[in-house]
C-alpha cells in the first residue's frame, strides 16, 4: 500500500514538473497562412489605416469578367474580413471591363479609389479612374464620371496606378504598364492633375527592367522604388526595387527580390508594402500562382515579412507557406 501511494505520489509530482510547465511557457505562435484571402484576388494594395490593415485587390479572372472590387479589412493580419462589391461597373459608367489594381489613400477625411479600367489602348475611352467614398469599406462613387488619365503618354498604357503622399503633403501618382512609367502631380481633390515646375504634365520615370506595377515607400529619407518585371501569366514574373533620393529619382535598379519558387509558386508580384507604425516591421503584400496552378487567372494574395540589411538594402525575399505572425497595430 505504501508502494503504491508512494508511486502515485512521483507520478503526480512528475507531471506537474515536467508536463504542466512545458504547456505554460511554449504557446503556440498563430500564423496568417498563405494565401491570406480565400479565392483567386491579385494585384494586392494594402494600406493600415488607424488600427486596421486593408487590403484591396483585384479579382482574378477573364477580363469580362473584371467588373467589381472586393476589399478585406483585419486588426491582426490573420483574421480578414471581406467586404463584398465595394464599386463595379454600374458606378463607372465609362468602365465595361478589366477593373484591376487598386491603389488608395486617405485626405481630409475621404477615402480615395485609383483604379485601371477597360485594358485602354490608343483611342478607345479607358485608362486611370478615381472614386471617393467616407469609409474605407465603400461604397465607392466614381469621382468624376470619366477616366483621370485616359490617353497613352510616353508609351505607357495608363494602368497599375499607385498614389505617394510626400513628408510635405505632396501627392505623386507613379503608373504605367507596357514597359514605360510616367509620375504625374495629383491636384488638391484628385479630380486632375497639376503641371509640375517646369510646366510638364507627365515625366517619363522607368527604370532597368521595368514592366508594370510601380510602388513607393520612403525610409530614412531615402526613396524606394518598386515595380514587377517579366510577364505577369507566366513564371519570370517578379519584384525588383530602387533607392534614390528624390521621388523624381534617378531609379537605378539595384536587384530583383521576390521571385519564383519552385517548391511553392511561380509568378510572384505586382505587390505593395505594409510598414507597421512606430516600428521596423516590414512586409510585402503580392500575388503569385501556387506551383499546382496552371490557369493563367490562378493567382492568390499572399504576405511575408521584408528584412533590410545594415545599409539599409532589401534582402531577398523568401515565399512561405506560413506567412506572418499575428500583429495588432498599438496606438
Amino acid at each position: 500500500m505504501k508502494k503504491n501511494c508512494l508511486y502515485a505520489l512521483l507520478c503526480s509530482a512528475a507531471f506537474w514538473s515536467c508536463g504542466q510547465p512545458k504547456q505554460q511557457s511554449m504557446e503556440e505562435v498563430v500564423t496568417s497562412g498563405n494565401p491570406i484571402l480565400q479565392g483567386w484576388y491579385a494585384d494586392p494594395e494594402g494600406i493600415i489605416y488607424d488600427d486596421t490593415y486593408w487590403i484591396y485587390p483585384t479579382w482574378s479572372d477573364k477580363f469580362e469578367k473584371q467588373t467589381y472590387f472586393d476589399c478585406f479589412s483585419s486588426k491582426d493580419l490573420v483574421n480578414w474580413t471581406k467586404h463584398s462589391n465595394i464599386i463595379d461597373t454600374t458606378e463607372v459608367k465609362w468602365a465595361k471591363r478589366a477593373m484591376w489594381a487598386p491603389s488608395v489613400v486617405r485626405k481630409d477625411g475621404k477615402y480615395y479609389f485609383f483604379f485601371g479600367a477597360n485594358d485602354v489602348h490608343e483611342g478607345e475611352v479607358g485608362g486611370i479612374g478615381v472614386a471617393v467614398s467616407d469609409r474605407p469599406e465603400g461604397p465607392y462613387k466614381d469621382l468624376i464620371g470619366k477616366p483621370l488619365i485616359n490617353d497613352i503618354v510616353n508609351g505607357a498604357q495608363p494602368i497599375d496606378q499607385f498614389v505617394f503622399r510626400d513628408d510635405d503633403g505632396t501627392y505623386y501618382m507613379y503608373y504605367g504598364g507596357w514597359r514605360h512609367c510616367n509620375m504625374v502631380l495629383l491636384n488638391e481633390d484628385f479630380t486632375g492633375l497639376k503641371p509640375f515646375e517646369d510646366g510638364s504634365l507627365y515625366k517619363e520615370v522607368t527604370p532597368e527592367n521595368y514592366v508594370e506595377g510601380p510602388f513607393m515607400f520612403k525610409k530614412n529619407g531615402k526613396y524606394y522604388f518598386m515595380w514587377s518585371e517579366g510577364g505577369w501569366t507566366g513564371p519570370n514574373y517578379a519584384v525588383a526595387y530602387a533607392i534614390a533620393d528624390s521621388p523624381f529619382g534617378p531609379f537605378n535598379r539595384v536587384a530583383k527580390i521576390l521571385q519564383q519558387d519552385s517548391t511553392i509558386a511561380t509568378g510572384a508580384g505586382h505587390h505593395s508594402v505594409l510598414h507597421i507604425p512606430n516600428t521596423d516591421d516590414y512586409y510585402i503584400v503580392y500575388h503569385r500562382r501556387p506551383i499546382e496552378e496552371k490557369a493563367r487567372d490562378a493567382r492568390v494574395t499572399c504576405i511575408d515579412k521584408m528584412i533590410f540589411d545594415e545599409n539599409g538594402f532589401i534582402q531577398p525575399i523568401k515565399m512561405t507557406r506560413e506567412g506572418v505572425a499575428a500583429q495588432r497595430i498599438k496606438k
